[in-house]
């Protein structure tokens, strides 16, 4: 497994349990992400694609199946492994903003680069990133001073600002007007772009998949078709 793909899964399950009975939330999916892409994964609710966006991230195992990032075996990491493996090399962005509510912008961002063990020296690179956000002006104001869009601004900084290989977003517009919406695909598609970052997003609707390069579809813990 590699071949120039950052992410790789092969015959990947997942089965919960619900007392006795089991639900099957992934069907032996394979997937592959070449390094520098922008992949959109899309599906209704109940079709598995946030179980494969867990996985992936490293947050919670596989029944059955194989899962490489960043050529890593994440089943051979282990516990403390797959943790260093999110500080250094996947950043995180939600639906759900997360921001410490208590924290400024700035605060809430250098959380992030003291958690990944970033120097506390300042980065050329992250100028560039707050330049591309928008959001330069806005780091003293506290969430709540704050606009959705421009939350959701401040938690992808919050994601890159230990410049991760691979950044996992979770249906990042899904809290946001349709204005917000497209200027935080414009970030994402700008980072892509600019920054080379390879990025899976978890979405359903069809309009922010088409930002990606790529677009699958998943269906009952399928995929039920590659675009």
């Amino acid at each position: 497994m590699n071949n120039g793909n950052i992410i790789e899964t092969r015959g990947l399950r997942k089965i919960y349990k619900l007392g006795k009975v089991g639900v099957e939330a992934l069907r032996g999916v394979d997937l592959a992400v070449p390094a520098g892409e922008f992949l959109s994964v899309v599906g209704p609710s109940g079709s598995g694609k946030s179980t494969l966006f867990h996985i992936i991230g490293g947050l919670t195992p596989p029944t059955a199946g194989q899962v490489r990032v960043a050529d890593h075996d994440l089943a051979a990491l282990g516990d403390a492994g797959r943790t260093r493996l999110r500080k250094r090399t996947v950043g995180f962005v939600f639906q759900k903003f997360n921001l410490l509510p208590n924290l400024t912008a700035r605060d809430n961002i250098a959380v992030a680069r003291f958690i990944g063990g970033s120097s506390s020296k300042p980065d050329p690179h992250f100028e560039e990133i707050l330049a591309l956000l928008g959001i330069a002006d806005r780091l003293d104001h506290r969430p709540n001073e704050l606009s959705g869009g421009e939350q959701q601004r401040v938690a992808i900084a919050r994601a890159i600002v230990n410049r991760p290989a691979i950044l996992l977003a979770d249906e990042p517009t899904g809290n946001l007007d349709t204005g917000n919406s497209i200027a935080v695909l414009d970030i994402l598609r700008g980072l892509n772009e600019r920054l080379g970052q390879t990025i899976l997003m978890i979405t359903h609707n069809p309009e922010a998949a088409a930002y990606g390069h790529r677009t699958v579809h998943m269906r009952d813990g399928k995929i039920a078709e590659r675009g």
